[in-house]
């Protein structure tokens, strides 16, 4: 590499100060003579309605078909692991949340469930907590696919199933409001359970959905599923093998639509996956369409873990009896929607000095983890979603990194895209299901 190619640098008041620049696309241009070679270099995206979010792909194109494919990321990048740094282990949660926003429940169980490991509670998480997680996980499940089929309808021109898709997820994000509070970045699921209890009212609102919705799957499939144009832009579309899949590290539904049945929930069971009835839906083709078939397939299924984990939602504690770890703790919300009321304040005072601060203490430092590092992974809508968590023995994370779906599986597009028309980079592209968000964090 030649010196002109270094970031340029410069010293500051504030200290060295570096110029970086995007300056891959010269050397992708260089070469290329489009009037004698019949080749040219365009960038699709970023913009969402065609590259499924901020994601920049540089083709290098043959009339219509597809001789090069790069993809560029980064154009949402939050420096949330980094963030955790500078946070205590529970506060962990609300940044987590917001990597993968159309998974937020996925996110904070995998921080949680690696947190629980490096302190050496997993086992002592109650079964109330545990059976919460799988019915939130199962419900964000089904929100992520309903995206995922509504968008990709709105890129291959099919506008109705993208309405229809929304329409359904909101009744979920309602449900989610229900118990969290929020439609979306929770914070619900923490290190040694779930922050609140279930409430009656969103127990009925779930069983109203599990009757509604068989219903309006089988509507999707009566749209797309018959459709020519939808068979035409899927079938025989954007294949990958399972062979190429497992050379590139994908997961989730790309690999399952391969004829591969690996799925975490059965392979390597966490919070009693492993006492639910489920199948793991697969399909030989490896093409868009089976990714469809697939992810419509993994709806009906998270509908039976949903009425499953409804069945067996015992009463009980929702977060560990350690008050050590049980953050925070038993709020009871003031007269004005906001902060303690002043009965538990009061309460707290009452109780002896040494429970205040205690409680003070736990709530501004945090729980000390013991040093160590763990791997954990789960299986999220887009495939394996893992958390390499490192302690250092103190109140905040050394490090937390995580092994992100999206991330992994969009190194799969170029093998995709190249030798096909431009119009199926979109149908190939989309049908990974990309999450930005996650990719970037």
């Amino acid at each position: 590499m030649s010196a002109s190619n270094y970031a340029t640098e410069r010293e500051t008041t504030e200290g060295r100060v570096f110029t970086v620049t995007g300056g891959d696309w010269d050397d992708v241009v260089s070469g290329v003579d489009p009037i004698n070679e019949g080749r040219i270099v365009v960038n699709m995206g970023p913009q969402h309605p065609s590259t499924h979010g901020v994601l920049r792909l540089v083709l290098e194109l043959e009339g219509e078909t597809v001789r090069e494919a790069r993809s560029v990321i980064g154009y949402l990048h939050t420096g949330i692991e980094k963030n955790l740094e500078y946070r205590n282990w529970v506060q962990g949660s609300t940044f987590v949340t917001r990597m993968d926003y159309l998974a937020p429940i996925f996110n904070e169980t995998a921080y949680s469930l690696a947190v629980e490991k490096l302190l050496g509670i997993t086992d002592e998480v109650t079964e109330r907590a545990n059976t919460i997680r799988v019915l939130m996980m199962e419900l964000n499940r089904i929100s992520s696919h309903l995206v995922w089929v509504a968008t990709t309808g709105m890129e291959l021109g099919a506008i109705s199933i993208m309405l229809y898709g929304f329409r359904e997820r909101e009744y979920i994000l309602e449900i989610f409001e229900l118990i969290t509070g929020l439609r979306m970045n929770h914070a619900y699921v923490r290190p040694g359970g779930v922050a609140q209890d279930v409430p009656d009212e969103a127990i009925v609102k779930i069983r109203e959905f599990l009757k509604m919705m068989p219903k309006r799957l089988k509507e999707y499939e009566d749209l797309l599923s018959g459709q020519p144009i939808w068979l035409e832009r899927t079938q025989n579309v954007a294949v990958l093998d399972v062979t190429g899949c497992v050379a590139l590290g994908v997961t989730g539904p790309v690999l399952r639509s391969a004829g591969l049945a690996w799925d975490l929930r059965k392979t390597m069971p966490y919070c009693g996956y492993e006492d639910y009835e489920f199948d793991v839906p697969t399909h030989p083709d490896g093409d868009v369409w089976g990714r469809y078939l697939v992810r419509m397939a993994e709806m009906r299924e998270s509908l039976k873990l949903v009425e499953q984990a409804l069945d067996k939602l015992k009463p009980g504690p929702v977060m560990v009896a350690d008050k050590k770890i049980a953050w925070p703790a038993q709020l009871a919300i003031g007269v004005d929607g906001m902060g303690n009321s002043l009965e538990h304040v009061a309460k707290i005072m009452g109780q002896s000095m040494e429970s205040l601060i205690h409680h003070f203490k736990l709530v501004t430092e945090g729980f000390r983890v013991p040093p160590g590092q763990v791997y954990v992974a789960i299986e999220a809508p887009r495939g394996e979603l893992g958390v390499h968590a490192v302690s250092d023995g103190g109140t905040r994370p050394y490090r937390v990194h995580y092994r992100e779906p999206s991330f992994v599986n969009l190194q799969a597009l170029p093998a995709m895209a190249e030798g096909g028309l431009i119009a199926d980079v979109i149908a190939g592209g989309a049908s990974l299901d990309p999450v930005m968000g996650g990719c970037d964090r």
